[in-house]
């Protein structure tokens, strides 16, 4: 069965991909494409067979996945895709989602006490519906045996290709890779994910030096000035803006500040080193720690893969 899968490939292989009202089209076929590109090449060891469902079938599958959903949709406990796919799991398949599919698999309790990772973008929403999962949103993918999860909405060609190697090793995934002119591996979310601080959070005295930070993140800023900008002595305002923000005031800052230091990567030509200086790093080697901490990623790296500007490459 599907905890047993094998390399190279000598089984046939199941796997179920869920069509559920809002489910994304580009995933659900391109997900069946890549599989039968899989199968193409695994030259006749073995095959795999998949099949979209969009409601509850009798057949035990290999492999349950959930895509994401670009309408909204998140299922809710008493679906009957939701009881369906937990008795998937209790019967022995391997199931997998993508994005906002990891909310199906929460909502059939799959997920409770175990790591997961959905898009960045939902993890607020996602860890106020499921406060009991392990979520680690930077990861574009969580391989926790009988579950797999993977985070952004195109990270189902991430899961695929994790699939395929699962059942027929790196050679086969290198060969859909390159058939495919996809990357096999290397991607984290956290190489994408923009800084969203909370707004709405009530404090209109936080609020403020929220908006003043964003004016002052290249200026040598203390917590004493930010607390001063607040008019609140320094333990209130470390106290409230911990509970506003979620951060502690130079967590935020440097979040600030790699956030501006994207942008500039993205869309000039200024030179590493003082695109770190503009956002307040004056000690090149202390921004480059900080950019790939946060990031995962150098700082000309991020330019290399992400920049809008054609220039020569640094560091």
């Amino acid at each position: 069965m599907t905890n047993a899968m094998q390399n190279p490939p000598n089984i046939d292989l199941s796997v179920a991909l869920v069509d559920f009202p809002g489910a994304q089209a580009a995933a659900l076929y391109g997900l069946s494409d890549l599989l039968k590109v899989a199968s193409r090449y695994a030259g006749g060891q073995g095959r795999i067979e998949a099949v979209q469902i969009k409601v509850s079938e009798p057949k035990l599958f290999d492999v349950v996945i959930f895509p994401p959903s670009l309408d909204g949709a998140r299922g809710d406990a008493d679906h009957p895709l939701t009881h369906w796919v937990a008795d998937q799991h209790r019967r022995g398949a391997r199931v997998c989602s993508v994005c906002a599919g990891a909310f199906w698999l929460g909502h059939a309790g799959l997920l409770t006490g175990r790591p997961a990772t959905t898009h960045w973008a939902l993890e607020e929403e996602f860890c106020a519906t499921f406060p009991e999962v392990r979520l680690v949103p930077e990861r574009i993918l969580v391989d926790d045996h009988d579950i797999v999860t993977a985070g952004g909405i195109m990270a189902w060609l991430d899961l695929g290709l994790f699939l395929v190697g699962l059942w027929g090793g790196p050679h086969l995934v290198s060969q859909v890779a390159r058939h495919l002119l996809i990357d096999p591996s290397g991607r984290e979310q956290r190489n994408y994910r923009s800084f969203r601080p909370r707004r709405q959070h009530g404090d209109a005295a936080i609020l403020q030096v929220q908006t003043w930070l964003e004016s002052r993140s290249g200026d040598a800023v203390t917590v004493e000035a930010m607390a001063g900008h607040a008019q609140l002595s320094e333990r209130t305002f470390l106290r409230r803006f911990q509970v506003a923000t979620g951060l502690s005031p130079s967590v935020y800052l440097q979040q600030v500040r790699v956030e501006k230091a994207r942008g500039l990567l993205e869309r000039s030509r200024l030179p590493v080193s003082q695109i770190g200086w503009q956002v307040g790093y004056g000690d090149p080697s202390a921004f480059a720690r900080v950019f790939k901490a946060i990031t995962g990623l150098s700082a000309g790296e991020y330019r290399r893969r992400f920049g809008t500007q054609s220039m020569p490459q640094d560091g």
